[in-house]
């Protein structure tokens, strides 16, 4: 086993742009493409092995051969060959529909899939760029069913301007949506199950509106409003930062310059590395390979020792499950 780099599934979106192209230096064509799922075991979309000795495999394909060598023991004995997390770059040119995730308990009862807790952390910004995350008042359920009865549901929401560096923990139930402007990372679990709720009345070239789920969101929403929806975080050159820790997984930043060196021994798990910042040569035993701005890496849970190095100011996200 080496480390594994997965060849993109390109996503066109409504609210797509071309910035996975332009900004991430994605090999895609078209002037919609909202997504670039870049580890995927979601039913018919496969992530493939792009290069070296596996080259061609999926990801599921990978899963049943290695089992706990790719996966982890724990991994493996809590999700079987199922690979528990999705990992996508996000360009939203315009603004996403409002919309809600299930937990696992009503996914499960509903779909026969897992729920889907994820996070966000914003790469790109235009100035004055927002997201919505949350309500910004006390909300019941009767009252948010009036809101979306009579149009008036944004009235209820809470929307943040936001810049490079800043995360979002979007445990199931949140309600949310991804503002015009704005590349993120998006780290999930596998599950592409979404309630949407509101789109802005926008209809599509055939003049067609997409479909709402808002009867199945009312039992789906947390209606709690939080005093802040942002995570608080400081991070410091050469070290890793914990951003998101939580049962599905953990996520940490590390911005760094020069050579790192990185051992995996107190985990039992898989590792995922995304660059979101800069380029980093990686080496693990006779691996040597670059990962670029925007690009994304599997390190096999028995592959415990690697050496990251660059010359220039880098930043990855480091994902795994505890």
């Amino acid at each position: 086993m080496y480390p594994l780099k997965f060849k993109p599934i390109f996503k066109e979106r409504i609210w797509g742009g071309n910035k996975l192209r332009t900004q991430l230096h994605k090999n895609v064509s078209g002037e919609a493409i909202g997504e670039s799922w870049e580890v995927s075991d979601v039913e018919g979309e496969p992530s493939v092995v792009a290069e070296g000795a596996l080259k061609g495999k999926t990801l599921q394909e990978l899963s049943e051969t290695f089992q706990e060598a790719l996966l982890g023991e724990k991994v493996y004995k809590q999700f079987g060959t199922k690979f528990p997390l999705l990992i996508k770059y996000i360009d939203a040119k315009s603004d996403l529909s409002i919309q809600v995730h299930p937990n696992d308990e009503l996914a499960q009862q509903r779909h026969n899939s897992f729920g889907k807790t994820e996070m966000w952390y914003v790469m790109h910004a235009d100035i004055g760029a927002k997201l919505m995350v949350g309500f910004n008042q006390e909300v019941t359920k009767e009252n948010y069913q009036k809101h979306v009865e009579n149009n008036t549901i944004t009235e209820i929401l809470n929307f943040e301007e936001v810049q490079k560096g800043d995360v979002y923990f979007l445990p199931t139930g949140r309600i949310h949506a991804i503002g015009g402007g704005i590349v993120l990372a998006e780290i999930q679990q596998t599950s592409d199950i979404t309630y949407r709720i509101y789109d802005w009345n926008r209809v599509d070239a055939e003049g067609n509106a997409r479909e709402l789920h808002t009867a199945l969101a009312v039992d789906a929403i947390d209606y709690t409003k939080h005093d802040n929806y942002k995570t608080t975080y400081t991070a410091t050159q050469n070290n890793s930062t914990t951003l998101v820790d939580c049962p599905y997984f953990t996520t940490n930043l590390i911005p760094f310059t020069g050579e790192k060196h990185i051992n995996h021994d107190d985990k039992d798990s898989f590792v995922i590395y995304m660059c979101v910042k800069g380029n980093v040569l990686f080496e693990a035993n006779e691996y040597k390979n670059e990962l670029k701005f925007g690009e994304t890496l599997l390190l096999p849970a028995s592959l415990k020792n690697i050496k990251i190095s660059t010359t220039e100011a880098s930043e990855l996200l480091e994902v795994y499950i505890k």
